[in-house]
């Protein structure tokens, strides 16, 4: 379980997306990181206490229904699939564009298929299956950036020369411009990028209601966040920014080639190409998990077809992973079809979907702990600290990004298109009542 927390929040997001948030914010980008992983902590803390309380198939959405009404259980649970799908999506065609790299002969189409036709088919089989793969998975994400890091700081020990010349060193971070170049504006800005690197970190506690022993191993993982940000997300952009001036990442390829071509590492392009390809399948894959166990909670609330909540001599909610599979081969043909910028502002829900959904999550436990602080319910283990500060703090942060993706023109489309997605949930919830 520590290794499917781990899996969720490392990505492409990471690999590819820091470019954009080094050019948005420059060095003072670890500041976000910094701030984004310190809300994401409190928000998978109050998952992590709702879920040893209640390890129910459904989690935050079971939550949601729970604490704050059948509405909002369903309208929490239905805008993660969505945001799910749209990523897995967008994993699928990368997953696709990275293999046709290495051999472009072969149609994307064809590794789509393989792609799909594995993640369902390991998803099928046993919930073990599924998490044996995420750990191995995961352990060669994890191993590629410790490398990455450990490359970088060998590096920066030496004082060596980059091939471009530039002397590594930790003056790099205030030298080309200053710490932040761009000014706060561009911290802030560059919130709205690096908070969608934690995106489906919250697909632990989808996992809880198959652990062994939720009660020791949701806190476990849960309780690894703070250094995981740390190591990964600030060690890693630290390092590299510290190879070089931040202004030559020009965001055309990943920010992380950089340490590897620093070293002279042969066929940098094709190590980092093989890393991202498993990055891309290992969050296909947690993604199939997480959209199968939702939808399979959602049913037996009530708010999807009771079919769906049936499950396999295994234990595994067949229907339920079959629709995924369905619903992602629908969503892949219409990437096809559907010209790119369209595309790109039915992708922008993920952007809202994944704010919209902590901050569920936190409305969700904050109502909680008012009925535990009234007597209502009975105190649990695993406590937020610092509730109800570290809850409203939390919340205003996510708040904050949503009104910074209204005011930026880049997110303006996030906002409009997760507007347009919750007027459907909601209305959506009403004739399901019906």
């Amino acid at each position: 379980m520590q290794f499917i927390a781990l899996g969720s929040a490392i990505g492409t997001g990471l690999f590819y997306g820091s470019a954009d948030a080094i050019r948005t914010a420059g060095p003072a980008v670890l500041i976000a990181y910094l701030a984004a992983g310190l809300a994401v902590f409190v928000v998978m803390r109050a998952l992590g206490e709702m879920a040893v309380r209640d390890p129910g198939a459904g989690s935050f959405a079971r939550y949601a229904r729970t604490y704050l009404g059948p509405t909002a259980g369903f309208v929490t649970g239905w805008m993660f699939v969505l945001e799910m799908l749209v990523v897995a999506t967008a994993d699928a065609t990368a997953l696709a564009a990275y293999l046709g790299h290495w051999w472009p002969q072969v149609p994307a189409w064809v590794w789509v298929a393989g792609a799909l036709a594995l993640v369902t088919g390991l998803n099928l089989i046993h919930v073990k299956v599924f998490g044996e793969t995420e750990f191995w998975l995961s352990l060669i994400k994890v191993s590629a950036i410790i490398a990455m890091i450990l490359a970088g700081v060998a590096i920066l020990l030496l004082g060596l020369d980059t091939p471009g010349g530039t002397r590594a060193g930790v003056s790099n971070l205030w030298s080309d411009g200053g710490f932040a170049p761009h000014g706060l504006w561009g911290v802030l800005v560059s919130l709205t990028i690096v908070a969608f690197a934690f995106g489906g970190i919250e697909t632990l506690g989808l996992s809880a209601a198959e652990a062994q022993d939720p009660g020791a191993a949701i806190p476990r993982a849960i309780n690894t966040i703070p250094w995981r940000v740390l190591l990964f997300y600030v060690g890693a952009v630290g390092v590299l920014l510290c190879l070089g001036p931040w202004s030559a990442i020009d965001g055309r390829s990943s920010a992380f080639v950089q340490i590897f071509d620093a070293v002279g590492l042969p066929g940098a392009a094709h190590v980092l190409n093989a890393v991202v390809i498993t990055a891309a399948f290992s969050a296909l894959n947690a993604i199939t998990f997480s959209i199968g166990r939702m939808v399979h909670g959602l049913a037996e609330q009530g708010d999807a077809p009771t079919s769906f909540a049936r499950t396999t001599s295994r234990g595994v909610p067949g229907a339920a992973v079959g629709l995924v599979a369905i619903a992602l081969t629908v969503a892949l043909v219409l990437v096809m079809l559907v010209p790119q910028g369209v595309f790109v502002t039915i992708a922008s829900v993920a952007s809202f979907a994944t704010v919209f959904v902590w901050l569920m999550i936190l409305a969700a436990h904050h109502a909680m702990r008012r009925q535990i602080a009234r007597g209502e319910l009975a105190p649990g283990g695993f406590a937020l600290p610092g509730w109800p500060v570290a809850s409203w703090v939390a919340m205003a942060f996510m708040v904050a990004i949503l009104v910074l993706l209204a005011v930026t023109p880049e997110g303006r489309p996030a906002i409009v298109a997760g507007g347009v997605a919750l007027a459907a949930l909601l209305t959506s919830s009403r004739l399901a009542r019906r």
